[in-house]
């Protein structure tokens, strides 16, 4: 996020009720996380409809046509880990992160052969593309989150998560923030919206954070009366 939205993440922790009597602690790692299953729900309804596409379902382009928006969104996150959570690791466990770089090499191999293969019309070879680019990201994204985000969390403190975070949120363009909302909102629970929302709420300045508010309650139509709920005040 850049201008307008952009705001240096706090460090501060945010606590969360996800139950009646209960709290939760809303940290930097649980928008990755929420990122990440936003990444899997798309990746698997781009895959499914390729499938039905090579077995003879028409009116499936739209969906399958995805994959390149999908894919800037996947750069845009993959860079911000490799400028700001890649080197926070490496400090406090070398060489792990070295592994993780490798894995954003291959699934840039893997959009390649998917946009060559829809580019050539081949359903088939589209498909198989498509399971092969979601196999891969699926594996690497598990990685992440239980290998990777958990040295995050555990080694490294609040505010320098909360610096990383803001250099990811940086690789945004500006202009490109608000079709993110609207990719993001949709893809994720209640539980990924509402953590998401809150630390948005914390860290952003409040003319900044009313711009993005308006942006959600257009991305979820009739589920943000379940955000608000949750969200006293929103």
């Amino acid at each position: 996020m850049t201008g307008r939205y952009r705001h240096p993440v706090s460090a501060r922790v945010i606590f969360i009720n996800d139950c009646a009597g209960c709290m939760h602690m809303a940290v930097p790692v649980d928008a990755i996380r929420a990122i990440h299953r936003a990444f899997r729900n798309d990746m698997k309804r781009i895959d499914s409809a390729a499938l039905d596409s090579a077995r003879g379902k028409e009116g499936l382009a739209v969906t399958i046509e995805r994959f390149r928006f999908f894919n800037e969104i996947l750069v845009w996150h993959a860079k911000g880990e490799e400028a700001a959570v890649f080197p926070a690791v490496e400090h406090v466990a070398p060489l792990v992160a070295e592994a993780y770089m490798l894995d954003h090499r291959g699934l840039d191999s893997a959009y390649d052969e998917l946009n060559t293969s829809y580019s050539l019309h081949d359903t088939l070879k589209t498909a198989r593309a498509t399971a092969a680019f979601r196999f891969h990201l699926d594996i690497h994204l598990d990685k992440e989150d239980t290998h990777l985000y958990r040295i995050f969390r555990e080694r490294i403190s609040l505010p320098e998560q909360g610096k990383a975070m803001s250099i990811m949120a940086g690789m945004i363009p500006q202009d490109r923030f608000p079709e993110v909302v609207a990719w993001l909102f949709p893809l994720i629970g209640n539980d990924d919206r509402e953590n998401m929302t809150r630390i948005w709420q914390m860290v952003l300045p409040p003319p900044a954070f009313a711009g993005v508010k308006d942006l959600i309650k257009k991305s979820i139509g009739s589920d943000w009366g379940e955000l608000s709920r949750r969200i006293p005040g929103l």
